[in-house]
């Protein structure tokens, strides 16, 4: 493989990774717990935007990879204890 196909490779496996991230982010129930890993996911991926070291690289996305993992079972964890909805998510209103 040569070098522009393992950057493009890399690059894809990042985007991927990040909109897992973002999407496993939206499945928790509380919305602060839902705002908070989706404020960490983006602000983790712009302070390592410009990062080009292909080590460095695999190190963060092995980091990535076990936060993934953490989301996973903290968002199964979070639909266990169910709150009410926050006025700011948009919940439904009866009209009589």
């Amino acid at each position: 493989m040569s070098v522009p196909a393992l950057q493009r490779d890399t690059a894809f496996q990042v985007r991927s990774l990040f909109r897992s991230l973002l999407r496993q982010s939206h499945q928790f129930s509380n919305y602060n717990f839902r705002e908070y890993a989706r404020r960490r996911t983006l602000d983790a991926f712009r302070e390592h935007q410009k990062e080009s070291e292909d080590r460095r690289i695999q190190e963060l996305m092995q980091e990535g990879l076990q936060n993934l993992r953490l989301l996973k079972r903290q968002t199964v964890i979070s639909q266990f204890y169910q709150m009410d909805r926050l006025v700011v998510e948009g919940q439904k209103t009866v009209s009589t």
